[in-house]
């Protein structure tokens, strides 16, 4: 990077981390982020960079040219914009403004950045192709990366290739984990049901108990990990919720109803571990006279990195922050994300860039994502938006 570049640079992280400010004291969840939208089309508008509004009600699609684009290679990098419904407690002088939400998974950062990126690039203009760059709503459990897909992202733009980030307060600020394959996992939900009949307390043999069943179901459901899946196969199934009763001490209710979800890092894998529950749902439940079902909703796709896709990403990196500070070699994490959906479709790579200040014990930038007193670290804008840039520069070339 050029000393012309890097002055460029650091004035685009100043503007930006205003921009970040800004979106974090006014956080919306999914498809309500009209604010950030604005803020987003009006920052594209005043540098001159062509957008589409519209997709997925609140997202947008920026598109930046290269100096020229024979290769005729287009990639695409996403950032999500929405927020949580989570009262904040940072105490930072940004806080959120708006009741009962705030950004407490640092998408106000992702936005930034590729707000940063785009005008870093569409000034620089050091690449031989063009740059779609995804402003995705709704991530928190909304699915705005598929509504995107199914609405015609990729037919109308499409990339080659899709890059993410996401920041990782559980690393110290400087370290980068890229690997191929999953590196995060898929997020379903169960819902199960259990019709029995309700009777006296006192008389539990004129009842069929649907509480009774429903412990079994919770106790077998467990055997499926290590019994059914293969035990080098990570996979998690969690019953969260219980419901049953009135509340009264002497009525076996009708009735009991339990609520969790499912992750696992591949698809077939995925497909097992349904047929496995609806299985013991409904067997557990004839067995005791009663009836079992089961709605299981796939909420979520594994996030599985391209192989090559990721070893040149961590090529890149390594060019850029030093070979120590990327991470090959980490365990892929059991939460979800939806830019799986986009990887689905298209090759690419999603990383984690830590943020912790370990040195710094009441640093905000150290609490967990959706934790009240998390907030991104500014100091991460810089450093990805040199990420992206360096990926937009080797393979539009």
């Amino acid at each position: 990077m050029t000393t012309d570049h890097t002055s460029l640079l650091n004035s685009i992280t100043e503007e930006v981390k205003t921009c970040r400010h800004e979106l974090h004291q006014n956080p919306a969840t999914a498809y309500e982020e009209f604010y950030a939208s604005d803020l987003i089309a009006r920052k594209l508008t005043e540098w001159g960079i062509e957008f589409e509004r519209g997709w997925a009600k609140t997202g947008i699609v920026a598109t930046i040219y290269g100096q020229s684009t024979s290769s005729r290679k287009r990639i695409g990098f996403r950032g999500d914009i929405d927020a949580l419904d989570i009262t904040e407690q940072s105490g930072q002088d940004w806080s959120s403004k708006i009741a009962g939400k705030m950004h407490a998974c640092g998408h106000d950062g992702h936005t930034s950045i590729l707000l940063g990126t785009a005008k870093y690039l569409a000034e620089t203009k050091n690449f031989n192709g063009t740059v779609h760059l995804f402003f995705q709503p709704a991530e928190e459990g909304g699915g705005g990366a598929i509504r995107m897909i199914e609405e015609g992202l990729f037919d109308k733009y499409p990339v080659d290739s899709v890059y993410a980030i996401h920041n990782w307060p559980y690393a110290p600020l400087g370290a980068i984990a890229i690997k191929g394959g999953p590196i995060m996992a898929s997020s379903d939900t169960i819902e199960i049901t259990v019709t029995g009949k309700g009777g006296h307390a006192a008389l539990p043999h004129e009842a069929i108990d649907p509480i009774v069943i429903a412990s079994e179901i919770i106790l077998s459901l467990q055997t499926i990990i290590g019994r059914t899946v293969n035990p080098a196969q990570s996979t998690v199934i969690s019953v969260t919720n219980f419901n049953a009763g009135t509340g009264a001490h002497n009525i076996i209710p009708s009735e009991a109803k339990l609520i969790g979800t499912v992750r696992t890092f591949d698809n077939k894998n995925r497909d097992l571990v349904e047929k496995r529950i609806r299985e013991i749902v409904e067997g557990i439940a004839h067995a005791h006279g009663a009836k079992g079902t089961l709605n299981y909703k796939r909420i979520y796709d594994p996030t599985l990195n391209d192989p090559a896709q990721a070893a040149l990403c961590a090529g890149i990196a390594k060019n850029l922050f030093g070979e120590t500070a990327v991470i090959t070699d980490f365990l892929p994490h059991m939460t979800a994300e939806d830019f799986g959906a986009m990887l689905q479709k298209k090759p690419g790579c999603y990383i984690i860039f830590g943020q912790g200040e370990p040195d710094d014990r009441d640093s905000p930038h150290n609490y967990g994502l959706h934790h009240p007193k998390y907030d991104f670290n500014d100091k991460l804008i810089p450093d990805v938006i040199r990420y992206f840039s360096g990926i937009t520069e080797h393979v539009l070339r």
